[in-house]
């Protein structure tokens, strides 16, 4: 018993390692400046390096103890900066974004990594995952001019390769924005949501679409419970049986003894509750008992805060 509850825990903890790492899959480089000139500002009021990290999954993460590297060549260099534990900043919402400093000042805070950037050659940035060994996502950063930035197209969307990436001047132009911990395609409308308005103008799809999918829940759950209703009684058909010593298979469906209804049973399990709890009758008559209370000091009168003064 005791070797089947701990593989049973063997079990449910890499089960739930394999769910932590997926979702640690979800965690991407979204944006990176390397000379920041005029762009987002520290809690300290200094332009510096950053990096844009995207939880593209759709549940929270927690990204403490991974690791962000600017060099992936050794397996010491890979934990270069570890996120560190226990800063409640470090668990990410869905879909959303946050920023870290690539100052090379750790002691600043949680989101200042221990390592820079360098703005005269392309910088390889990489997360791993807590074991320092398997890769969550990688990027090489090109040679930017001062205030441009390298972000995905879509948030999220893609790999490392740099057909899912495009170097951003902050211009005012449409997909020139540069978005530190914020979406980089700015959407103002849903193009789905606009599209379905045009063709369905007075609601009549939406109505019956809503209705159709309520109504085949209905139906659904009305097949299982007919289905779970034949099977109790088929079960309670076959316990009869062999309560009356009938050979359940060998019998004809035709022959074979019903199950006791709801209402049977009902009448059985009243009869059962008269007949267990039956008492003789008693007269109305209310006796009170006064029993003399035990002493205790807690009730006692000599011990109680206010003194009353004495009649003379």
């Amino acid at each position: 018993m005791k070797r089947q509850i701990l593989l049973l825990l063997a079990v449910l903890c890499l089960g739930a390692g394999a769910i932590s790492a997926q979702a640690r899959k979800g965690l991407k480089i979204n944006e990176v400046m390397v000379v920041n000139d005029s762009s987002a500002v520290d809690e300290y009021g200094r332009h510096a390096a950053w990096i844009e990290l995207f939880n593209s999954n759709f549940a929270a993460m927690d990204i403490s103890s991974v690791f962000l590297t600017n060099d992936t060549t050794t397996a010491a260099s890979k934990k270069l900066y570890p996120v560190p534990l226990g800063d409640v900043k470090t668990k990410l919402p869905k879909r959303q974004h946050i920023l870290f400093w690539a100052d090379g000042k750790p002691t600043d805070g949680t989101f200042h990594t221990s390592f820079t950037l360098d703005p005269n050659k392309p910088n390889t940035i990489a997360i791993y995952d807590a074991d320092g060994i398997t890769l969550i996502d990688c990027v090489t950063v090109p040679v930017l001019k001062p205030g441009e930035s390298y972000a995905r197209i879509d948030d999220g969307e893609g790999d490392g390769t740099a057909q899912y990436w495009t170097v951003r001047t902050g211009s005012q132009n449409e997909g020139d924005y540069i978005t530190p911990s914020s979406a980089n395609k700015i959407r103002g409308v849903n193009p789905k949501i606009e599209e379905f308005k045009e063709r369905d103008e007075n609601g009549f799809a939406l109505t019956i679409t809503a209705m159709g999918i309520v109504f085949s829940a209905l139906i659904l759950l009305s097949i299982c419970f007919y289905i779970i209703n034949k099977i109790n009684a088929a079960r309670s058909s076959r316990k009869k049986a062999e309560a009356h010593g009938v050979d359940y298979a060998n019998v004809a469906r035709t022959e074979r003894p019903e199950g006791d209804s709801g209402e049977v049973i009902a009448a059985i399990a009243m009869a059962l509750h008269d007949h267990l709890d039956a008492h003789d009758k008693e007269s109305s008559v209310l006796t009170i008992n006064k029993v003399r209370k035990a002493y205790s000091p807690w009730s006692s009168h000599i011990y109680t805060l206010r003194r009353y003064p004495d009649k003379r």
